[in-house]
């Protein structure tokens, strides 16, 4: 049991004793003490006054002394006006540690059934571009928040939907066709979705000209853009694909196979994977199937053109287009299906959809559409709705070719780590293959912390240059950390200091190791945060401010040149403690800890 917890009962017992009133659950409150006051946790007062019937602070000395009493753990207390700050003891820090020591990973559940069963979707390219820095922050975010619920003991399917079916995709081959002259990503010597994304932009470029010619000859400018010729033919061949034609069938599949090899590469990469991947060329299907049953069930309705609506008006929104009149589909066609898909394969609790904040109407019709259409789990679909990515020169385009491509970034980023390291001196020694593995570790340890210590909902700038750095609140300084406190191990081992360990023997402890022990007390509930907000921010910067801490108890605590052995093993324990901390806690957001820097 939490300190918090035998708080909160000593204090209903102390309501009960004190004032002959009995509590309702979830009228204690209490919370982490305010920094600049003294003092662990503090309860507040002010709702507890209507049962002692007196004044706030008079109730806070009341109850102080009765939880003093009560509970050993407790040194003192401080009232202020209507808050009851409690001081612990400094033996209970040094016995809670003494309880966790051999916790690996700690504060981490095993998954089981009563924790529940969760689908997170992430990633969702198209297979007409190459991954850029937005699914960057796509990927690490699903796969952050997938690692966070299974260390919360949920059961987590990852999975992908990939988008390889519509008109974007149709875009992409009708430029082949037209400019392609039977180019090969082998030919090309590009990898497969840069190729592919080179006609999706060729394209766009085409278009452009036709509309302004169109425009020239006296179109108004909605109908020189869906007269063009080549997006009627985009269109034409979008029908032709729905309906299995032999010859566009080829072409989809054999450019989509060059686009999947590529973005294999860039996953691998990241260091992120999926359990399933679903295509949209197959889950449409399915929804087509939910729409017409929903159709003839009179849940939806017919235009005299033949396209298929939901009517939301009396939901305060709009109609929503779910058939086209020729018969084809929508984006919201085939979630339908997939999420209808999903529940029946693995009967979540809930279903995670990490997509960005610009389709946050479409996850709010798509949950308001199932419910409709009868299906009572439509109320356990969440949109992790997180904002876009943005450089320090603006925003990016896809069909302008203006994207920081992804693997660009991350060759980028191992370029500046390598940079920097050299600069600095730190691995001149070391053989040239261990140098590129700590190269991409600290590269991509900036990368993945520079974007997951933001919280998901916010708009980030990325800059790669002050993710790199060895100092602040970044990946390096972490990493950097934790390679300090293994060299510290390493020594101990070589010298032999680490053969006595710590038997749990009581002591006085130093301010900075209180301190320390203090932040490791912290992580259970840091993490249960993490998994109900979906935020790997909040992992993120407890690391950051964990290994703030620990280098504050390594300057003001001698570890191999303390001379008391209680003491001395003590630390060395601790130590070895929040090196395996920081490595399992990190590896939640997909960061791996060099050996040595």
């Amino acid at each position: 049991m939490r300190i918090e917890e035998s708080i909160i009962h000593y204090t209903r017992q102390g309501i009960r004793e004190l004032y002959g009133a009995e509590l309702p659950e979830g009228a204690v409150q209490v919370q982490e003490t305010l920094r600049d006051l003294n003092g662990d946790i503090t309860l507040v007062v002010f709702p507890l006054v209507r049962y002692s019937k007196k004044k706030p602070e008079d109730t806070a000395v009341e109850l102080g002394q009765f939880l003093q009493r009560h509970l050993e753990a407790i040194a003192g207390f401080e009232v202020i006006k209507g808050f009851l700050n409690l001081s612990l003891k400094p033996g209970f820090w040094i016995e809670h540690f003494n309880g966790i020591r051999g916790l690996k990973p700690y504060g981490h559940k095993t998954p089981d059934d009563h924790h529940g069963r969760v689908v997170v979707e992430y990633s969702s390219p198209n297979t007409n571009k190459p991954l850029h820095l937005g699914h960057i922050r796509n990927n690490l975010l699903g796969f952050a928040v997938s690692s966070i619920l299974e260390a919360n003991g949920m059961h987590v399917t990852k999975v992908n939907l990939v988008n390889d079916r519509g008109i974007h995709i149709c875009k992409s081959m009708l430029a082949w066709l037209r400019w392609g002259e039977d180019m090969t990503p082998d030919q090309a010597g590009v990898k497969g979705d840069k190729l592919v994304g080179e006609y999706y932009v060729r394209f766009d470029k085409e278009y452009k000209k036709e509309i302004a010619s169109r425009l020239e000859q006296g179109f108004g400018e909605e109908e020189a853009a869906s007269g063009a010729p080549l997006i009627l033919e985009a269109q034409e061949m979008l029908r032709k694909w729905e309906q299995g034609d032999p010859e566009v069938m080829h072409l989809w599949e054999t450019m989509n196979g060059w686009v999947y090899e590529g973005f294999d590469e860039t996953y691998k990469k990241l260091g992120v994977g999926f359990d399933r991947i679903y295509y949209e060329s197959q889950t449409y299907r399915l929804g087509k199937e939910i729409v017409m049953q929903a159709l003839s069930d009179g849940v939806l309705f017919r235009k005299a053109d033949g396209s298929v609506w939901a009517d939301l008006t009396g939901d305060g929104l709009d109609q929503k287009l779910l058939l086209r009149s020729d018969g084809t589909s929508v984006y919201m066609t085939q979630d339908l299906g997939t999420a209808h898909q999903r529940f029946e394969e693995y009967g979540f609790d809930k279903h995670i959809y990490v997509v960005g904040n610009e389709q946050d109407y479409h996850f709010k019709v798509l949950a308001l559409i199932l419910g409709k259409m009868g299906y009572e789990w439509s109320n356990r679909l969440f949109h992790l709705s997180y904002g876009m990515v943005e450089l320090p020169q603006g925003k990016m385009k896809s069909r302008e070719g203006t994207v920081v491509d992804a693997d660009d970034l991350i060759e980028g980023m191992i370029e500046a780590a390598a940079k920097v390291s050299d600069q600095l001196g730190k691995l001149d020694q070391f053989p040239a293959e261990e140098r590129e593995t700590i190269y991409y570790r600290i590269a991509m340890g900036a990368l993945k912390y520079f974007i997951l210590k933001v919280d998901p909902q916010k708009t980030m700038l990325f800059n790669p240059e002050e993710s790199i750095d060895f100092n602040g609140n970044t990946g390096p300084f972490i990493q950097y950390s934790y390679v300090r406190v293994r060299s510290v191990q390493r020594k101990a081992a070589e010298t032999g200091e680490n053969s006595v360990k710590w038997d749990g023997s009581p002591f006085q402890p130093h301010e900075s190791e209180i301190n320390l022990l203090k932040r490791i007390y912290k992580y259970p509930v840091i993490l249960r945060d993490a998994g109900q907000t979906l935020s790997p921010a909040l992992v993120a910067n407890y690391f950051y401010e964990l290994v703030r801490e620990f280098n504050q108890f390594y300057q003001q605590c001698p570890i191999l040149k303390e001379t008391d052995p209680v003491r001395k093993s003590f630390r060395l324990e601790l130590s070895g403690f929040v090196a395996d901390h920081i490595q399992s806690g990190m590896r939640l957001l997909g960061i791996e800890m060099p050996d040595r820097m």
